[in-house]
């Protein structure tokens, strides 16, 4: 039998949908914060008696054992202090269940620098909603360390404008992000939807942004990001930034690796901005890259200065 306690009983080992076809061999462990009998207490954990916060759920799971928590429908984790919510444990993989607003929600408010700390590897987490309930967050969700996985997820400004959404430092080797949706807000206040200092390999593709940038919608900054790759995916990628400084993408001088193909791009002021809305000196610019600069227009590609058979 699994190891789903009053969860899921089946022979063989459990495959879920949507990761790679990953399987889980290791403890399982369920989380709802709506449930009445849940309970953050060593007894609890199971689907008829579940954990009540993530973080506690965190802390019961064992590094690199293949241990999997399961989030409800409805579930609400409430994050009002830095590090209020540490994924701290290596090799697991976090699994929210639902659709829309029913996503299992991870909200973060009270301080500005609330935040979920990735600071362990080889960590996945899939399908949760993140929402900034404080204006001016300083990077809710800040990725540590290496190998980890953020896939079919929305970040969501709700009250003001997180600065940075996402926040990376040099230990964030192969970060994988795909399939994100950014609904940042209209007004001013946000710099970016994602920064990225330093790292190798990072991936970030199958997007969707929205938001008022006053950098860039995807910034490298500090520290070179090494063969990073930003747009592909099995899908289009679109940025729409509407803030005047009309930049999509700006990477250290010195960084490496792929924007493009299949970004779309709208600015937001019809002027001469079309090459300096992707910025990345040491970059490779794969077409197609679409920006468009006023509405009622179609788009046109990126004019930034094309290989030539030399």
């Amino acid at each position: 039998m699994t190891n789903f306690n009053h969860g899921v009983k089946s022979f063989g080992v459990p495959v879920l949908p949507g990761i790679g076809g990953n399987v889980y061999t290791g403890n399982v462990f369920f989380v709802d914060s709506g449930n009445v009998d849940g309970d953050d207490s060593p007894s609890a954990g199971t689907k008829q008696y579940p954990f009540t916060t993530i973080d506690y759920a965190v802390g019961k799971c064992t590094a690199n054992n293949g241990d999997l928590v399961i989030v409800m429908p409805g579930h609400t984790e409430t994050v009002i202090a830095a590090a209020g919510l540490d994924l701290d444990v290596a090799g697991i993989t976090l699994i929210g269940v639902g659709n829309g607003s029913d996503r299992p929600t991870i909200n973060f408010t009270t301080a500005v620098g609330a935040d979920m700390d990735v600071d362990a590897a080889n960590i996945t987490m899939y399908n949760f909603l993140f929402t900034g309930g404080f204006d001016a967050l300083t990077g809710p969700i800040d990725v540590n360390a290496a190998d980890f996985q953020l896939i079919n997820f929305e970040t969501r400004d709700v009250t003001g404008q997180a600065t940075d959404f996402i926040v990376t430092d040099a230990n964030a080797d192969r970060l994988l992000i795909d399939g994100w949706m950014h609904r940042g807000a209209a007004a001013a206040g946000a710099d970016t939807a994602i920064t990225i200092v330093g790292g190798d390999d990072v991936i970030i593709r199958n997007f969707s942004i929205y938001g008022n940038f006053a950098v860039a919608a995807i910034e490298n900054v500090t520290t070179a990001a090494v063969r990073a790759t930003i747009g592909g995916g099995d899908g289009y990628n679109y940025i729409w930034t509407a803030n005047a400084a009309d930049v999509c993408v700006t990477m250290v001088a010195t960084a490496t690796g792929f924007i493009g193909p299949n970004i779309n791009a709208m600015l937001t002021d019809n002027a001469a901005n079309i090459t300096e809305a992707f910025v990345g000196a040491a970059m490779q610019f794969m077409q197609p890259i679409n920006i468009c600069n006023l509405a009622g227009e179609s788009s046109m590609f990126t004019n930034i200065t094309a290989s030539t058979d030399a």
